[in-house]
This record gives structure tokens, sequence and C-alpha cells, in this order.
């Protein structure tokens, strides 16, 4: 509808409102082309803003995602551990701090249920623990005889933080004479579980069942793990190949016969990604960059002089390299950079090298915000990734508590995948064997969850203030919002029992030194 002003220019100007006319149309067909944004469309969902028109996205299900690209991802993370000093700092920064030396059994049953009192419930954890330790300290319960089970608490996060999961066989052989147990681990590499024949192909349909198999791991019709299917080398090397299918759960124990340790990003994962996975791109490039670096810094400390003649053969022989009689010698000059190098030029040859002007005043401040970038998508502060505590204590503190959140929650995950349930197949061998005594284990779920309770405690997250710290320990533990128990743990990873009964010890000894010294 033409208004007021329409109607003037009509009237005085009408090229005026024939223009006027084309651009209100022009602007009617814009707004039907590109309606108004609504929501995301608006802003991350936008395919109209020059910053979004190149970004692609075609995300899809967790198979195409990750089960598709995890050999590559799993290759690469590798190759990063192999070669970049800030890869192997983030795993094993994540490893000391989560595992440290192994994570150690304090058994926690629940006596109420049991029946039993607690000074009962604390003769029977003792026994246990030093029957666990029997066979955990001792390298027989490694399938190869390598290592400890805390050795191979190491190996088996380690194998997880850099290839994407563990895999450990649980193995039952004859006990001996030195020991009672016959439980054997076996971690084997994560490349070893995969399709039979599968020549690169991760999905296809199981033989048995029917079932779905995919990257080695069957699955029934509910997508339910039933099996694992695992080579008898590593499918990348030569020699004759055969496949090993295991049950994930014992039919007649209900017990796992083999573990898989792995952090699943989304739903109906069935594989893990290595740690490193989200950041690769940024460490390899980070590691070229930090390596062009150092060798223009290394070309900048060479002290090279290059000797200039017209007559090059009038130079004695000795000084200049030349050989003597009887020697070869190449027809081409050879020219190096080197430390207290001496080059000597022919007739008419000149030497011209670039300044690389090294060191470069930006390189730390450069390799600092990028390593700060990295640690935060790997959740490890900047402080504890390259190992550099020059903030204030307040600030190295907040790093430290940030750090730890992610260290504790991996532990209790770890703990739950890997040591919990391996302490319960144990613990099942030991009472079917007769060395601990647990009435009702056998016949009654409820009851074996009682007996089987357990905490895995590590390493203690450290002191930057030792007085400080246990002030505040002493304070939490007065108005009981924590435990002596809980304080030892938490301070320095000890056993407040271990540590009441060796303080005992001392101060009968204490005792008799002070009475030893009156008498005298």
């Amino acid at each position: 509808m033409m208004n007021v002003i329409d109607k003037f220019y009509e009237a005085v100007n009408p090229q005026k409102a024939l223009d006027r006319e084309a651009a209100r149309l022009k602007l009617s067909m814009a707004r039907q082309i590109n309606p108004l944004n609504s929501g995301y469309d608006g802003s991350g969902a936008s395919r109209t803003k020059k910053s979004m028109m190149g970004w692609r996205a075609d995300s899809k299900g967790t198979f195409e995602d990750i089960e598709m690209n995890r050999q590559l991802l799993t290759q690469r993370s590798r190759s990063l551990c192999m070669t970049s000093p800030i890869a192997i700092s983030a795993i094993k920064t994540t490893r000391t701090n989560v595992i440290g030396a192994g994570l150690r059994l304090k058994s926690r049953i629940d006596f109420n249920l049991l029946g039993i009192t607690q000074e009962e419930a604390d003769q029977w954890e003792k026994q246990v623990e030093q029957e666990f330790n029997l066979w955990a300290e001792s390298k027989f319960c490694d399938a190869l005889g390598l290592n400890s089970f805390y050795e191979l608490q190491q190996i088996a996060l380690m194998s997880w933080l850099m290839n994407g999961d563990s895999f450990t066989i649980i193995r039952h052989l004859q006990p001996t004479p030195y020991m009672p147990y016959g439980l054997k681990l076996h971690i084997i590499e994560g490349d070893r579980v995969c399709n039979p024949s599968s020549n690169g192909n991760v999905s296809q349909t199981a033989k048995y069942k029917d079932n779905q198999l995919l990257n080695g791991v069957e699955v029934n019709k509910y997508g339910m793990v039933e099996a694992y299917h695992i080579c008898n080398r590593h499918p990348q090397t030569n020699g004759k190949k055969e496949w090993q299918r295991i049950k994930f759960i014992g039919d007649k124990t209900g017990l796992p016969n083999i573990l898989h340790v792995m952090e699943a990003e989304r739903p109906e994962q069935y594989r893990g990604v290595p740690y490193l996975a989200p950041v690769i791109e940024s460490i390899k490039q980070l590691t070229r960059y930090t390596e062009a670096e150092l060798m223009a810094a290394v070309i900048n400390g060479f002290f090279t002089v290059f000797i200039k003649s017209d007559s090059p053969e009038d130079v004695d022989d000795d000084f200049t390299g030349l050989p003597q009689e009887g020697g070869t010698m190449n027809d081409m000059p050879d020219y190096k950079l080197g430390p207290g190098m001496i080059n000597l030029l022919g007739a008419g040859e000149s030497i011209e090298i670039a300044d690389p002007k090294r060191p470069n005043v930006n390189f730390d401040g450069f390799v600092s915000s990028m390593c700060k970038y990295i640690g935060a998508a790997l959740e490890i502060p900047y402080e504890l990734l390259i190992k550099s505590f020059t903030a204030s204590y307040s600030a190295s503190r907040a790093a430290l508590l940030e750090a730890w959140k992610a260290f504790r929650m991996r532990r209790n995950w770890f703990a739950s995948d890997f040591c919990q349930p391996i302490y319960e197949v144990w613990l099942s061998e030991a009472i079917a064997r007769g060395r601990i005594n647990a009435p009702g284990y056998f016949e009654n779920p409820l009851i074996r969850k009682a007996y089987a309770g357990a905490e895995w405690n590590g390493p203690a997250p450290g002191q930057l203030d030792p007085v400080k710290e246990v002030v505040a320990s002493a304070k939490r533990i007065e108005i009981g919002v924590s435990t002596r128990e809980r304080e030892a743990i938490e301070i320095n990873g000890s056993d407040f029992d271990r540590n009441i009964e060796q303080l005992t010890l001392e101060q009968e000894k204490m005792n008799q030194l002070n009475k030893g010294k009156e008498g005298a």
C-alpha cells in the first residue's frame, strides 16, 4: 500500500517513485530467500555467515566418527609419544598422579549386612589384604612373569592413554607350592583385538549367532558385548594369524574372562580413542616448530671459517684437508657447517649465509601459550604439563586442585574397570581354595558384594606449603568434616592403621630408652 510520501513522489518525481518501488520489491525478495535468523541458525548453525560458510561439519554415528578413524589416531598418538616431549609429558604426568607406584587395596566389607562385629571385620580385612599382597606383589600374578600387579596397573593405564584402550586376559592356571593362587593376568596390545581376516574391514558379521563384530568386539542384537576376538600376533606382522574368541563373562562364575579398559565419549561406543586424540595436530605442529627453532639455534651457534684464495693449489695440503699421495678425492667440493670447521673455497667462489636471528625472543611466549592451550584440552594445568611452578602459592595450589579433579576421576574409573574386577576374581579363588573364610559368598549375590567392598588408594596430591595444609587437615578433623584415615590418605597416601601401629612401636622404644637413661 502506498503511503503519503510515495504518492508525493509519484506526483512530482515519477522516476524517484519507481526507484523506491523497485527497492521495496528487492527487499521483499531478499527476505523471502534469507528469512530472519531463528535460534542457533543465527550463530553456530548459520549457513549465511562468511565465517561459517566454509565449515562443512558432517558428524555421523559413533562407528563412522570413531571406529573408522581409531587405527590412524592410535598410530599418530604412538608416534607423538615417541617423538614429542609435550606428548609424553602429558601421558606420564597423568600416569604418575593417577596410578603412581600402584593403587593399593583397602578392604571395606559391610559388617552390618554380614552380621559381624567391627572388630571381626577389621581382622577379616587385614587377613584379606595380607593374602592379596602375597599374590599382587609377586610377579607370578603376571602371565608373562615380568611385573607385579601394581606394575601391571601402570602398563594398563599407559596403554589406554597411548592407544585408546587396553585389554587384560584373565587366565587360571594350576597353583604351585610357592604361589597358592592360579590367577594370571595377561595384558595385550589393543591392536590384537580385531576382526578375523578383516583386511581393513572394521565392520562385518560374525559367524557366531549372527552377532555383529565391530573392531574385534562381538555384540548381540541388543548391542551388548558378548565376546572379544583376539589375534595370536600383531595383525600387521608376518606369520600365520589365528583368532581366539573369548567370552566377556563366564557362564558359570559370572566373572569376567577379559577386561576392556577404555573411556567412552559417546553412547554405543565399543572402542576407545587415544588420550591425545583432540590435540594430535596441535602437538605435532608445536613439535615441528620447536625442532625448527632448535635447528636454527644450532646453526646460529656454529663458528665456521671459509677461506677464499685465488690459487688454492698453493695452500698446504695438511691445512686444507687435500688427500695425501695415493689417496682419493671426490670431484665435487664438500662444504659443511660445524663447530670450528674450516672450508676452503675455490677461485671465484664465495659463500653467503642468511642470518637466522636466533634465539627467537618470541619462542618462549608462543610455546607457553600453546602448552596452556593443549593442557586445557587434556585437563592438565600448564604448571604440571611443563613442570614449572613460578606463579604464586595461591595460583599454583589452584592449578594443582583443578588437576586433581581429573586425576581422581580417572583413578576412580580405572579402579572400577581394572582393579576391582581383578580383586573380585582373586577373592573368589581365595575363598574357593579355603584360604579366606566367607560364609554365604557363593550363595547370595548381596553377601558377595558385601565381602568384596574395597577402596583403592594411590599417590596423594602433594603439599605446596606443608604447615598450612597440616593445620587445615587438623581443623577438618576437629570440626568433623573429615577423618584421620581420610586425611592420612590425602596428605601423603599413607594408611592410618599402619601409622598408629608404627607410632605405638616407636613410642614404646622411646619409653624404654628414657627409662634406660634415668636408670643410668
